[in-house]
């Protein structure tokens, strides 16, 4: 765990890796990328959080998502992350890309709405200020 981030610090970490994902997607496929700004705290550990976030990707209209989620598979083989693939609950396939050394992850598969990939994120862990309720949107 890598208790010495900040809240913030994590937080724009994990943020600059759902825009690195997203932008694995090659140009003429995507049409927008929505990198949400807000997101909420989990709890890791009795003294620990991480910040959940998500981004989604507009394709344009047709476009297969799943191409493209085998796509962003393949580049983070052999990386510093572990890769778990599934089929979600309305038989999306989805992969999961999780740190080898914290609890940062992943998940990416085809969005809820036509021709969208969300990217669910979260960061690694961190130890709040004291005083710093972890309730709200962060």
């Amino acid at each position: 765990m890598e208790s010495e981030l900040t809240w913030q610090e994590a937080k724009a970490r994990t943020l600059a890796m759902q825009l690195e994902i997203a932008e694995l997607i090659p140009e003429a496929k995507a049409v927008k990328i929505h990198n949400k700004k807000t997101g909420t705290l989990f709890s890791c550990s009795e003294t620990q959080h991480n910040w959940l976030g998500s981004a989604t990707v507009t394709l344009t209209e047709g476009t297969e998502p799943e191409p493209l989620v085998k796509d962003i598979e393949a580049h983070y083989q052999d990386s510093e992350f572990d890769i778990e693939t599934d089929i979600d609950n309305v038989g999306n396939y989805e992969i999961q890309l999780r740190s080898l050394n914290t609890a940062e992850n992943y998940i990416v598969a085809a969005g809820w709405d036509p021709d969208t990939i969300r990217i669910d994120s979260g960061s690694p862990c961190f130890t709040l200020p004291e005083g710093v309720y972890p309730g709200g949107d962060f």
